[in-house]
């Protein structure tokens, strides 16, 4: 599912790089700590958090992550933006809090990571 897809069935608004919003979706992630971003998502991921620094651009990127999803209404702070729109990722805004926004991400098929088959 493309990320233009998303944002419209879910009413994300598009705070930074509109032009990229034909990026493939590819799975799921949420998660506040940066550090655990950078250990567990994976290219093509949405990342689901409350952030609104403008590190999270920086761990997007590197990781090459589909987009962000700030949720609650956060809105991403001015430098946030400007970075983003520098670096080609895409942030958009949920009012939605985090425990539904991701059930209806699942709902649109976008899926979380797999357990391995030792359950980690």
């Amino acid at each position: 599912m493309r990320l233009r897809e998303v944002s419209e069935t879910l009413d994300l608004r598009i705070r930074s790089a509109a032009k990229q919003m034909d990026t493939e979706v590819r799975g799921g992630y949420a998660s506040d700590l940066m550090s655990d971003v950078m250990a567990h998502a994976e290219q093509g991921d949405l990342w689901v958090t409350l952030q609104i620094h403008v590190n999270i651009v920086a761990v997007a990127a590197m990781k090459e992550l589909a987009g962000i999803v700030l949720v609650n209404g956060r809105e991403p702070e001015a430098d946030t933006v400007m970075k983003a729109e520098e670096k080609g990722v895409p942030i958009l805004v949920s009012e939605l809090p985090a425990f539904e926004l991701i059930g209806r991400l699942y709902e649109l098929g976008i899926p979380g990571q797999q357990a391995d088959a030792e359950g980690a």
